[in-house]
Parts: structure tokens; sequence; C-alpha cells
């Protein structure tokens, strides 16, 4: 199989941007690497291109591994046949050739193993061949053998039956066409034992559709119903179709003395092996279809939460509202740095409302406070309703904003929170965690298990691994999109740099603490662990703001500073002037790219972003992305009226719509056929998590807390 082909026509892109790719990869580059600094090599290939690209590589090849083991297999056998050879080279798909090594894969003993060990194989082939002249009981008699355990002439046809059954379900060209049209054809169906129950999988009690229309929430959902005892899960598929292809492919001949036992062979063969198997392998490629659907909304939705815009300059105070135990307050400075913790009790059972107000007010007067930033958990209802008031009794101008606190409890519990804050409880930690969300979404969310940040759908029922490693993707992306700071950044960010592995970043922020602030990226070679190789994937990531050298606070790699330093020169600027800002107008002087790429003897994509990074050094690619909604006011659920005209942020993006916060502590739905007022297949096509959008509400049922909305204005 070539190999290259395959991934050349799957992604619509050149031959020699794949071999180029999979050399990059196979040379130990990662993918952030390849994707910002060798793309006079692959094309311009984006991330996601690379990591697709990446994927099917590790699928086809552990396809032709897979092969190769077939193929020796049956080769030992001494059952390979030129035929099957090439139908095995051929197959595209790990399923095709399981389905072509079935006859020769090795079986645990089956009703079919055993009736060959009688010698009933050749009765078999006599059925088969449908060329008996005579009633088959006489023809079975002949193999008769008390030794053998074959007593009678019934005992030798069931045997054969049993041989014969097995080969049909063996049969690549026949499973083939079964879960073809099963899947084209074919229903699933979920019923209840219990339909007097209230449960959340009522919709599925007495519930049926075609496979292929089947939307991957529905199956995980009914999976989810299955697990949890609730539900009963099928698959319906056209029988009488199925056995009448069977019976076609089988009975050669019309003869009446084998046609009626080859119709029960098919028929049993269906049945008893076939279907079940066939249920299983569906069910499983639908779970997996969804699986990989949930994932990629989940990388997207995680993608625009931790690109979020960080509120720069800003005193923040984080609160992380609770009942019995106090509300946890974290004052954090513009750095990030926590100044002051307290826990007041404005809430139920304690009720020490004014006495919390006044210890709120002291801090927000002595420390500055700008913004509080307010955990949406537990009684962050309750503690709204006392910020507002609050706000309106102070003279200072100050907001507040509702942050999504999924995983806070996780990262307050966690070694790194422990050993970040040594001397708080969790609480507190809880707390600062809630203000640093504002003030730098990434740097803290990185700090959290990917999967506990809540922004997808059935996390926890799917393939961990599977998830794991896409999540950890898509934070590596945004990391190195980004960049980091080397001399603030903590380990659980650098971690996620190109190159990096956590026994480096602890060694790099050891070697900090230890030698003070890096003052060039060339110290980075000094860290214990961190070689050439390892430096060259991450030095163009990482940022020294006032260093020796003004390019260490760019994304100008160290390998082409004399490009750099040659176009600067060249155009008639100083390098200092980096230092003070970027360098306006400098694309403007550059008249012929392709000459002066030449000149410098770089290529011409490599020194177009030489130019816009020298415009503009270390931008926040972050800095494009809606700004969060601050608020001083507050409503409630019982203010809304159909027809209102809200702004609200998209807290979370499904296969059915969105969810959208529009400041009532009950997040509202848009449905999909609500987000747009042409057709779209999936929300993701009209909002991501972040955005900021004016929805109009349609209904409100404040008894279920469910808000219906439409973007369709």
């Amino acid at each position: 199989m070539d190999i290259i082909k395959v991934i050349q026509e799957e992604l619509s892109i050149t031959r020699r941007q794949v071999e180029e790719t999979v050399r990059l990869i196979d040379e130990g580059n990662t993918i952030p690497f390849i994707a910002r600094y060798r793309k006079e090599i692959t094309g311009s290939l984006n991330d996601e291109v690379l990591r697709d690209l990446d994927e099917r590589l590790k699928y086809l090849r552990n396809l032709q591994e897979r092969k190769d083991q077939v193929l020796a297999s049956i080769k030992d056998q001494e059952k390979l046949t030129p035929e099957l050879k090439e139908k095995i080279v051929k197959a595209q798909t790990l399923v095709a050739v399981e389905d072509l090594y079935r006859p020769y894969k090795p079986k645990r003993r089956t009703r079919a193993t055993i009736a060959k060990e009688k010698g009933l194989d050749p009765l078999a082939d006599l059925i088969l061949l449908q060329r008996t002249n005579a009633p088959l009981e006489k023809e079975a008699e002949t193999y008769c053998s008390e030794e053998k355990g074959v007593l009678s002439a019934e005992d030798a046809i069931n045997g054969a039956k049993d041989i014969l059954a097995e080969r049909i379900s063996d049969q690549a060209q026949y499973r083939t066409y079964i879960r073809n049209v099963t899947m084209d054809q074919g229903l699933i169906q979920s019923s209840t034992k219990d339909k007097e129950a209230e449960t959340v999988y009522e919709m599925y009690y007495n519930y049926e559709e075609t496979i292929k229309k089947a939307a991957g929430h529905r199956i995980l959902a009914m999976n989810r119903g299955e697990k949890e005892k609730v539900l009963q899960i099928k698959i319906l598929a056209p029988e009488e179709q199925i056995i009448r292809y069977l019976e076609k492919q089988v009975l050669i001949r019309d003869n009446p003395y084998t046609t009626p036992v080859l119709k029960d062979v098919t028929a049993d063969s269906y049945d008893r092996l076939i279907a079940p198997s066939m249920e299983r392998e569906i069910r499983s490629y639908l779970t997996e279809a969804a699986e990989t659907g949930a994932i990629r909304v989940f990388g997207k939705n995680l993608e625009q939460l931790l690109m979020q815009p960080p509120i720069v300059g800003r005193v923040v105070l984080g609160w992380d509202p609770a009942f019995r135990t106090g509300c946890k307050l974290a004052v954090v400075d513009e750095t990030g740095k926590v100044l002051d913790t307290v826990v007041i009790y404005p809430t139920a059972p304690q009720n020490k409302v004014e006495e919390s107000k006044e210890i709120v007010k002291k801090l927000i007067q002595k420390y500055n406070i700008t913004l509080i930033s307010v955990g949406n958990g537990t009684a962050s209802r309750e503690s709204e309703v006392i910020i507002v008031e609050l706000l309106k009794e102070i003279q200072t101008s100050v907001q507040y904003i509702i942050v999504n606190e999924a995983g806070a409890s996780v990262y307050s519990a966690s070694k790194l929170a422990t050993e970040e804050f040594p001397n708080f409880d969790v609480g507190q930690r809880s707390a600062a965690s809630i203000a640093r969300r504002l003030q730098d979404p990434l740097a803290e969310l990185v700090k959290i298990d990917p999967k506990s940040i809540g922004v997808g759908q059935y996390q926890h029922d799917m393939n961990q691994k599977h998830l794991s490693e896409a999540l950890q993707g898509v934070v590596e992306n945004c990391v190195n999109k980004v960049g980091v700071d080397l001399n603030t950044a903590s380990a659980s960010l650098l971690e996620y740099i190109s190159g990096i592995t956590k026994p480096i970043a602890k060694n790099i922020v050891a070697y900090r603490e230890e030698h003070g602030a890096f003052e060039s990226r060339k110290q980075l070679l000094k860290v214990p662990k961190l070689g050439p190789k390892a430096f060259e994937q991450c030095a163009g990531f990482m940022r020294i703001q006032g260093g020796k050298n003004p390019l260490d606070g760019t994304s100008v790699h160290p390998e082409t500073y004399n490009a750099a330093l040659n176009l600067l020169n060249k155009l008639g600027y100083d390098l200092s002037e980096l230092a003070h800002g970027g360098l306006t107008g400098i694309s403007k002087k550059i008249l012929d790219y392709k000459e002066l790429a030449e000149e410098l003897s770089v290529g011409e994509i490599t020194l177009r972003d030489l130019a816009k990074e020298l415009e503009k050094p270390a931008r926040d690619p972050r800095d494009e992305m809606p700004k969060p909604i601050l608020r001083t006011d507050v409503m409630e659920m019982k203010d809304l009226q159909p027809g209102m005209v809200l702004k609200g942020t998209v807290r979370n993006v499904i296969d059915f719509g969105a969810f959208v916060d529009i400041g009532v502590h009950q997040d509202g739905l848009v449905h999909i056929s609500q987000m747009s007022n042409h057709f779209i297949k999936h929300p993701l096509e009209a909002v991501s998590v972040g955005d900021i959008v004016e929805v109009k509400i349609i209904s409100v049922e404040v008894s279920k807390k469910r808000i219906a909305l439409t973007m369709k204005l």
C-alpha cells in the first residue's frame, strides 16, 4: 500500500507535502514546530491538517503492520494464494483485513471445530457442492463412528451443518455485504422495561431510527442509558433481504436433498454467528464515530475557552461561593500574585450579609480592586445578588463577571496546587484560581486536566485515552500559538511547549530559581536534559522580555536571527528599536519578497513571517477574540419575557445546539434550528465557546429551569 498516496488523496494535498511532513515527523519534530517554523517545507500546512496527517499516518502504518502479520500467519498455514494475498494487500481498513483473515484465524473450540475433529469436513463439502443424488441420511451413514462420537446419520448431518454455518460466517464478501446493507437500511432501537420511571432517558423509552441517520449525541445518550441499565439497545437488520442474499450465494442449483439443509444452514449461520458479531461491530463503529465527533466538538470548545483574551492590568477579587462553609475570597494583583485571602458568610445558614459587605468594601479600597470574578457553582446566584447590592453602595467603579469554575475544585485539591499554595486550604486555592482565570485563562486552565474543564458532552463515557490525546493536542496548539514568558511561566505551562517534557519543564523552573531570570534563549541549553533538539523545538515559543537580544522577545526562531538582522540592516532599522515596540511599516518597504528572500537565503514564506513579527513582536492571537461581558447589575429568570433581546456568552457547544449565558445563572439553549437563517450541519459552523452573541428569548420555564433562545433576530 502506498501510504503517502492514500494520505495525499484523503487530505487533498500534494505528494511532496505528505512526504516532507512525514520525514519531519519521523525526525522527531513536533506538530506546533512544524506548523510554525517549517512552512517552506510543508507548503504552509496548518496544525489541524498536520494533526490529521499524523493521525492517519499512525493508522495506516498500523494497518500495514497488521497486513504483514496476517500474511505471515496464512503463509505459515500454507494457505496463502496469490488471489488472497492481493485482496489483503489492497485492503483499505483494519476491518477489511480482519474479514479476510477470519477463516484462517486460530479459533477457540466451536461446534464447527468439534465437527471437523470428527472427520465431517467431506460431508460438509458434499452438501455445499449439492452433488448427491440420494437422501443425505444415506450419505451420512458412512460417517457414523462410535469412536468419534458420531452415533447417527442425523449427528453427522448436524455436524456438517455446523461446519458450513461457520464457513459462511467467515466469508469476507458476505460480511462486507451484510455490514453495508445493515448500515444503510438497518435501524437502531431502544426500549425500557419500566416505561413509567422518570429519567433523563424518557425520549428513548420507545425509540427507533435508521442507523445512517443516528446522530452521535443520541448514540452516546443511548449507550449511557444502557450502561445504567435503564435502556435495552438493539440493531434491527433487514433480515429477509440478508437471508435471500446468502441463499443466492450458497445455493448453486436446486437439489431436493441438499437445498432444504443449506437453507437451514444459511439461516443458522446468520442468526447464531453473523448477526451477533455484526451487531457488536456496528455498535462499536457507531460509538467510535460518535466519540470522534464528540471529541472534535470538545476540542473546538476547549480551544475557544483557552484562547479567551486575558484581562490584563487589573486587580481581581476571586469569589468562590458556598453556603455552610462560607464564601472564600482571594485578592490577586496584576501579575497573578495572591495578596490576601478571607472567608465571609453572607449566605445561608449564617446570613451575615452586612458584615460580609463591609469586609469586601475594605478589600476593594485597600487593594484598588476593579473586578470581581465569581464562580458559577453552588450559592453563585445568592453571591451575585449581594455583590450587585454592594456595588451600588460604593463610589468606586467595580465590575463583576460570572466565571465557569469547572475544574477549580480538581485543581485546588491537586498536588500542583498544594505546591503552589502550601499554606492555603482548598477553598482559598479555588478562589485564587477563579481570579486568575480572568487575568490569563490559558495559563490557569493548563493546570487542570482538560477533561475536567467541562466543555463537551458525554466525556466520561468515551475512550479516555483517545479523549486525553486529542485534548492534550488542543492545549499544546493553544500554548504554542500564544507562546510563554520564559521568566514567569509555570512548569505546568512550560510542559506544553514544543519539545518540552514534564521533567524538563521542572528543570527550567529550578534553573530559573537558582540562577535568576533568563537573559537569553541560549541559556536554555544549560538547563539539565534540554539538548540541541529540544532547544530547536522550543526556542521560538519562549519569550524573554527585556533580555540582551530584543529578538528573544519575539517569535522569531534563533535559526533565522541572522536573516532578521540582515533584513533590518537592509531596510535601515536598528535592532535596538525593536525593544521599544514594533517596527511599523516594515512590510511596505519590501518591494519584492521573492528577490529579497533569495538575497537573505531564506524562503519567501519565512521572510513574510519575519516582517509580520518584526512589525508586531510577540503579538497575542487572543487579542482578536471577543472580550467577556462584564456586569454591574443582576437579572433573574422571572425577569425574562419572550421577545426580549439580550447579549450573552456561548458557554458550551454540543451537537444539537449551544448553551448561552445571558446573566441569569441558567444557561439558555439555542437549538441548531434557531442558529441561522440558512441550513448548517453543525452548531460549530455558527458559534464557538466564548463568542458574544445577541439572542432573543423564545420561552422560559422557571419550574424546569429551561430557557429557549433564538439567534434569528
